[in-house]
């Protein structure tokens, strides 16, 4: 199967699997996602795959359901609750990072298999790790902000589709930026760390097209709860 199809299937399966979540737990249920998918990102960034001719890293999905998830929140809940959630996944991946570098201190028995492959995963350089935890924080911020400024200026229903791919689309940018930035900037020639940087926003820009649809199906879930706890607020 072409990695273009299996990419297609694995967004539909990841913001598909968002819903779920949300449909079953609610507001809860966004919060343990969006932990969960800064962890699973920062995993899955370490692989790399060729995907509509341009040499890309796996994460950017899952990375990009958890903007979908704050706007979820921002949208149905308000800018506070999708704040905390933010912290969340930033404590969250904090916490693993702290954790798996004091794992990996650990020597190995004589019959361990899985020592290296945890250095491969988690042995984090520190551009790495610094432009990581860096980028997630300032750009899902910034999507909290914009997404409640445009909902200001674009109240509407209808224009709901304007407040997720602008704030969305703008975000991502922005973490590129920064991530390409502190990870990579000086490490490569100058049109290499163009190529990176485009190349994986490209990717995200893709993504933040895709879950728009699943934004407008969130919206009509716990309708009630939604209205009671932003009232209330």
């Amino acid at each position: 199967m072409e990695n273009e199809l299996i990419w297609i299937i694995f967004a539909l399966v990841n913001f598909g699997m968002l819903l779920i979540v949300y449909r079953i737990f609610g507001k809860p249920g966004l919060f343990v996602w969006i932990g969960m998918s800064t962890v699973i990102a920062n995993i899955q960034v370490v692989k790399t795959v060729e995907l509509f001719g341009l040499t890309a890293t796996l994460g950017n999905i899952i990375y990009g359901t958890a903007f979908l998830a704050t706007d979820i929140l921002n949208e149905k809940y308000g800018k506070e609750e999708a704040k905390k959630a933010v912290w969340m996944g930033f404590s969250t991946l904090i916490a693993m990072t702290i954790m798996m570098q004091i794992a990996l201190k650990f020597q190995p028995g004589p019959d361990d298999f899985a020592q290296d492959s945890l250095a491969t995963l988690f042995g984090l350089v520190p551009n790495i790790a610094i432009g990581s935890l860096t980028a997630y924080i300032i750009s899902q911020y910034f999507d909290v902000w914009i997404y409640a400024r445009l909902k200001n200026l674009f109240p509407s229903s209808k224009y709901l589709w304007i407040r997720n791919n602008a704030s969305t689309m703008i975000s991502q940018l922005l973490d590129s930026a920064v991530f390409c930035g502190i990870a990579f900037y000086g490490e490569y020639p100058l049109d290499i760390w163009l190529e990176i940087f485009f190349t994986t926003y490209i990717i995200k820009f893709l993504v933040a097209a895709i879950d728009t649809p699943f934004l407008y199906w969130a919206k009509a879930m716990h309708k009630d709860s939604a209205q009671t706890e932003k009232t209330s607020l």
